[in-house]
């Protein structure tokens, strides 16, 4: 940790988190203690600020159980291969799905979507796209322009804007934290820029025409 010098309470007033909730984060071993000053008093940093934000936005942005935000910020903490990060980032915000659960169908469908990716066979978007597609069709409904093909294209697009920024930092440690704040904070991002480009393109093409002249 960075050198400290506020006490918990301006820590708090700094990150606009209750000391209550700083000392909660503590106890579950989320943020690091601070520097020692004596029987009852420690001083706090930078490095503790920063960690209290992550802490937030993996929790009050990305979702994240207490148990689970402890998981990632272990492995951002580590020495571990990114590779290995990354899979303990993408499997504490994903749904455990059950494969005995999925069709055949399903899972040959999507696996033929990503012909040629390099994908486990429990990846947690492996699964998570095949119950999609065993929706899809149990609803009646028919891929009828492409959708999941354009959909994984889309996809391969956003993870190779995912690594390139991850590349852009130089320190195992910031290539860790992206790797888990990307993954946690960007089914949001795409998400939220679905919505806003649906609106775009809908307009786009059902745009009311103006009302004729009397």
């Amino acid at each position: 940790m960075a050198t400290a010098e506020w006490k918990m309470a301006e820590l708090g007033a700094r990150s606009g988190v209750p000391v209550a909730t700083i000392k909660f984060y503590q106890r579950e071993n989320l943020l690091p203690s601070g520097e020692r000053t004596g029987p009852n008093q420690a001083l706090y940093g930078e490095a503790h600020l920063g960690r209290i934000r992550l802490i937030r936005a993996l929790i009050e942005v990305g979702g994240l159980s207490i148990v689970a935000a402890r998981q990632v910020l272990e492995a951002i903490d580590s020495e571990r291969p990114l590779q290995e990060t990354f899979e303990i980032a993408q499997h504490s915000v994903s749904e455990a799905i059950d494969p005995e659960t999925l069709t055949t169908d399903a899972l040959t469908h999507v696996d033929a979507l990503m012909s040629g990716w390099h994908v486990s066979a429990d990846n947690p978007g492996r699964l998570a796209a095949a119950r999609v597609y065993d929706t899809f069709t149990g609803v009646g409904q028919v891929d009828a322009a492409g959708w999941f093909r354009r959909y994984a294209a889309a996809a391969l697009l956003a993870a190779e804007a995912d690594i390139d920024e991850l590349d852009a930092r130089a320190e195992r440690a910031a290539k860790a934290e992206i790797v888990v704040v990307g993954t946690v904070l960007g089914d949001t991002l795409f998400s939220g820029l679905r919505r806003a480009a649906q609106e775009h393109v809908s307009a786009l093409r059902y745009a009311t025409p103006p009302a004729a002249e009397v």
